[in-house]
Formats: structure tokens, sequence, C-alpha cells
């Protein structure tokens, strides 16, 4: 029966590439920094840009560590191998443990990140003796039995302690301040009476044979990834995923070295980056970027330090600053030229948005024509003090050019309207109830399938519907969901959590990203919540999310966030405008029997109505597409499993229109 199920399925489906199952997550992280490196047998372990891979010197293979592969957590700090537990103890910045086994298995051992601990718990080193592993930490010293995977016992010193060193069976200390403490493991070292300061100690330098034998072999290894774990922006073109690193919201870790690194099928392409000594200004702190519409090789970025760069196939070819273009510097320092947004209209033209400036809209035409709208706006001159960070531009359905002012003291949303000539601000945030939100900081605009703006802010999302635009006496929207609770009480959605990050998916699903509270997800008519991923409850590798971005042809979103890139499977994609046989398929096809996730059908239209009938035209299972496409978990409306056999998918547009059939195969 089986061999028939797969025979027949060759001669009806046609063959597609493998996409990834609906609700699977994916880490895409940068070991580009070769930090640590220990040897284990025929297996190195390395550390790298704070993340952790294996390559093993028999086959070469290379194996990355992330969330979706076992690990506990993000950001590694230090790693040790433990020979005679034949375990790799690794350590994370905010002191949880990991046990790496050369097999891939991983155990964790969250005692110290999970304990209430007066003061800090930062692992400052790891020292091996036998089968444990000393952790010397900030609050003294956790010996770790790496063999039985668990914490044997800790001694509280009151002081930070930053090496630890063994001599016979004394145990040494160095405190942060280099004075050095001793004790006898005879004795009880959870006494701190029983530990005493002294000035002779063996070397508290750390080994570095293996990184020293090893690097020459390491630092030839591919595992892949990006350069840089810097990805405060994003936005697909092109079936590419274009990234760049932004700066840091906190203004004194506020520079980050610039970078735009672009993903594309498996493989990372990192534009040129060594700009310093080519411009002569540091080049950091790329906030934005936008793909010519014309070329998708040529790709403006803003930098809100140092003025426009213009890359063709990666390469920079052009750099803007005020000595060669009619960008204007901060108070004419030349080293504060804030360019703090760049995007391109539908005819080509590029708009750049720059932050305390008497440029700050200015336009580069189709035709390279540079244009400088403060000029011709008394606005634009008026408030040019306020407009201290205009970012996160879009271009909406109508040709209007919106984006947030990011500055505490005018935390306004401006639109100019392309086709007229003419500014609109929206800066007095009161909602559809008359109450009034006085706050300081506005992060982005979006456009919904419906044409309505969403705004995220400090306090929650708001929405300005489409009617409001141009509204003299406009309000902005705060969505209520009501609590079902058997009262008529409702609750303003996510109010006073900050939005970061808005993305709309191809079935006008809301995602927000948040600052320190992962991502929500809402439904199309905004009334549920139906997903909100922490790193509690999913792979993502941060609750601060800084920005996101969709692939509306495979349904994945990208999130960026303040610890590196990762991605998750939706289950909806940008619908299709017709049902054809070449764009209406299922996957995985055929269903083998050890596969127990669902089975997507994409390339549908908006609301699609699909029935999934037996080959006897039964009718297994009916719902709508999720924009272009629907989930079947597989089984009958009774829940049970289908036996195997070849499944028919029926679909027809919302309006009854019928259309296309596709098959699956299903392998008990």
């Amino acid at each position: 029966m089986k061999k028939t199920i797969v025979v027949l399925l060759l001669a009806i489906i046609c063959c597609h590439l493998s996409k990834a199952q609906v609700g699977t997550w994916r880490n895409y992280l940068s070991y580009h920094e070769i930090q640590q490196i220990q040897a284990a047998g025929d297996d190195i372990f390395v550390m790298a840009s704070n993340g952790l891979y294996q390559y093993n010197k028999q086959d070469q293979s290379i194996y990355t560590y992330d969330k979706t592969k076992g690990l506990s957590d993000t950001e590694i700090s230090n790693i040790k191998w433990c020979p005679q537990a034949k375990r790799l103890v690794v350590c994370y910045n905010n002191s949880n443990i990991d046990l790496v086994e050369t097999s891939g298995n991983v155990i964790n051992i969250s005692d110290i990140y999970t304990k209430a601990i007066t003061g800090g718990k930062t692992i400052y080193s790891i020292a091996i003796n036998g089968v444990y592993a000393y952790l010397a930490c900030e609050y003294g010293i956790t010996k770790i039995n790496v063999k039985e995977a668990e914490v044997s016992e800790s001694y509280m010193l009151n002081f930070p302690v930053t090496a630890i060193a063994f001599e016979g069976n004394t145990i040494y200390a160095k405190s942060q301040n280099n004075s050095i403490w001793k004790g006898s493991m005879n004795h009880n070292l959870i006494d701190p009476n029983n530990w005493e300061q002294t000035t002779d100690a063996p070397s508290f330098e750390e080994d570095k044979t293996d990184y020293n034998t090893y690097y020459p072999i390491v630092s030839t290894l591919q595992p892949g990834g990006p350069k840089y774990n810097y990805f405060d922006f994003l936005k697909f073109s092109n079936g590419k995923l274009y990234t760049c690193g932004g700066k840091h919201y906190d203004y004194v870790l506020s520079q980050r070295k610039g970078t735009i690194q672009v993903y594309d099928n498996e493989n990372w392409t990192i534009f040129q980056d060594d700009l310093d000594a080519i411009t002569g200004f540091e080049y950091k702190d790329i906030t934005s970027f936008d793909i010519d519409p014309r070329d998708n090789n040529r790709v403006f970025a803003s930098s809100s330090h140092s003025g426009l760069y213009e890359f063709y196939n990666g390469k920079l070819v052009k750099y803007y600053n005020a000595d060669n273009s009619i960008l204007y510097p901060v108070g004419g320092d030349k080293n504060m030229l804030l360019t703090d947004g760049v995007i391109f209209d539908k005819n080509a033209n590029l708009w750049i948005l720059s932050g305390w400036s008497k440029s700050n809209l200015v336009e580069i035409t189709s035709e390279n024509k540079w244009v400088n709208y403060f000029e011709q706006h008394s606005f634009l001159q008026e408030n040019r003090n306020k407009l201290g960070n205009p970012t996160r531009p879009i271009i909406d359905s109508n040709n209007r050019l919106w984006f947030v002012n990011g500055y505490w003291e005018y935390p306004a949303i401006l639109c100019y309207d392309i086709n007229n000539n003419d500014i609109k601000t929206y800066a007095n945030f009161k909602n559809q109830d008359g109450i009034v939100y006085n706050y300081s900081y506005n992060y982005c605009i979006k456009e919904d399938h419906d044409k309505n703006l969403w705004i995220g802010t400090e306090v929650g999302p708001f929405m300005l519907e489409n009617s409001q635009i141009g509204a003299s006496n406009y309000y902005f929207t705060q969505i209520k969901v009501p609590r079902n609770d058997g009262t008529d009480y409702a609750d303003y959605l996510l109010n006073y959590i900050p939005i970061s990050d808005i993305c709309i998916d191809g079935a006008n699903r809301k995602w927000f990203a948040t600052k320190n509270n992962g991502v929500y997800v809402i439904s199309a008519d905004n009334m549920s919540q139906l997903y909100h991923f922490t790193t509690n409850n999913s792979c993502l590798l941060s609750n601060d999310v800084e920005s996101i971005a969709i692939n509306n042809e495979t349904g994945e979103v990208f999130f960026g966030t303040d610890k590196g890139l990762c991605s998750y499977i939706s289950d909806a994609t940008e619908p299709n405008t017709e049902m054809t046989k070449d764009n209406v398929w299922a996957y995985p096809n055929p269903v083998n029997p050890d596969y127990q996730g669902p089975i997507t059908v994409t390339g549908l239209t908006l609301n699609a109505d699909v029935k999934i009938l037996s080959s006897n035209g039964k009718l297994i299972a009916e719902g709508r597409s999720n924009g272009g496409t629907f989930i079947w978990d597989g089984c009958d409306s009774s829940g049970n499993r289908v036996a195997s056999g070849v499944y028919m998918v029926a679909t027809a547009t919302k309006e009854g229109q019928k259309g296309t059939v596709c098959k699956i195969a299903i392998i008990r």
C-alpha cells in the first residue's frame, strides 16, 4: 500500500522545495570573533562572539549550538572542558549554566540563575579540579559536580572572586582588588572563618594551551552566520533579509560598529565595513537603509553620526556629508551629521531625515537632483531643534511619507504629503475616550491592510484610523479588548507596554515587538491575543526585541533582539490574487509515518475556503486561510489521525469562486 501511494504521489504532484514546519524556531547567531577554545578529544569547542560551536578533527564537521539546539540561554561568558566528567561547562552572562557533551546532549543547572542572592551573580571564570568545576563569582565561589550535574556547595566570601587556583589540597581565590585568600579543602569552606588571606599563591593565569594550539585551525573554519549580533532594523526586499545594527537604546552604550548584513537562502553577505580610513569619519550606528527599486544592488544607509552612505554590490561607492552635499551637520560639527532615516518612494526618489538640522527633510530625486525642504517649510525651520530623531520612515499606500520623531521633547508623528508638498504633524495623543497621554518616546509606525496607521510608543500601541488622517480634530484609537468575564469591561490593547516595532503579516495580524516583554501577536480584528512569545515559553533570544520583519512568501518572522537574530515560522503568508495549480501546494508532501506536525497549504487567496477531502470525496476537514496559508493538523473532524491515502485539497475564494485542487499523500 505504501509503495502504491508513493508512486501515485510522484505522478500527481509537482516537486517543491522543502519548507520548515510551522511553529519551528531558528537562531542566526554570529560565530565570528574567536574568544575561547577548549579541546575535548577528537572535538574542539569554540566560544565565538559569545556563541558556541563544535569542530570534529576526524570528519571536519562543524556543529553550531543555540537555543533551538539545546542550549538554555544566550550570551556565553566562559567555557571550560572537564576531562574526568567528559562535559563542557558553559556559563552565561546571566549566571545560567549548561553542561554540554560531545554528543550534543545539554544539561542545565539553573541554581545560581534562579537563586535570590544579595548583590550580583556574575561568573568571572571557571577552574576545573577532578570532576568539579569551581566558579569564581561576584559573591564568592560555587562548586559544581560536573559528573553528577549538580551544585555541591557555595562559599559566600562576601567579596568578588575573579580567579581560582589549586595547589595540593589548598584552594586559592583572587579577589577583584587583587587580594588573595586560601582555604584547605579538608576543612568546611562554607564557613568564611576557614579562609585566610595570604600573599603566597600559585599562578592565576588562564591556561591558553588549547587556544594557542588550535587557533590556527579554528581561524580557518567557517561556521556560518552573520558577522555581528546587531539587528536594530530589518527589511525584506527581493526575497532577501536586509539588516543593519542601529544604535543601542542606552545612550551610554549607543555606539555600535556600522554594519549592513544580508541573509539570502542560508548565505550571509556583509557589506564593506572598513570605512573609517576611506571617509575620515567613524563608521557606526547605521540606523536605517533602503534598496533602490530600479536596481537591487544599490543601497543607501543612514548613520546617526556621520552622514549618508551609498553601496553597490555591498561596496561603498559614495559617501555624502557636509563637504559634498546639502546635508547640514548639527551646529556645524561635521562629526555630528545625523541622518536618522532613509526611504525610497514609489517613484524611486530617496528621502532623507536628519535630526537637529537645517536639512531635516531632503530628497534625492530619481534624476539625482538634491532638494532641501527645510528651505520651503516654515514648520521645519521653526521646529528644527525639536526634530531631534526623525526616524523609521514609511511610504503609505497613498504615497505619503510618515515618520516618528523619537526625541523626548517632541514625541510626534509627522506626515509629508509628497504629491502636494504639505506637512502635517500629529503631536496630541488623545484617544477616542478623550484621554490624553503625555509621554516621551515614539518608536515606529506601520500601515495595515485596512490603511490604518499603527504607532508604537512607550505607553503602548495607538491606531490612527484612515478616516482620521488629515482631520483637524483627529484622535488616536486605542483598541478595547473585552475581558470576557461576564462584565462589560474592556482593557486597552497592550496599554503601557513599550512597543519598539510593528509588523503586519499576510492575514493582517499585528506583530508587536516590545522592550523587555517579548513579542505579541494580535488577530486581524485586533480583539484576540494569539501568541505572546518570551524567552521563557519559546526560543526567542531576548525579551528586548528591537525589530521585526516578515518573509510574506514563507511566513517566516524574523526578530532582531539585543542578543541577536532569530525567527519563527508562522501560519500566515501574503495571499495570492488568484489560485492556480502552479501556486497552490502543500508541504510536507508526502507526510511520512514519523511526522507529527501540521500540514501547510500555501498560495491561497485571502480568506479562501479550504476543504480536505478523501479520495472518494468525503469531507475530512475544512476552514479558511490565514492570508495565503491554511494549516491542517492531519486529523478528521473527530480529532482522529487520518489513515494512509491520497487526500484532495479543494479551494474556493471568499466570494465562492472555485479555485484549484492539490493533493497530499499520507503514509502511516
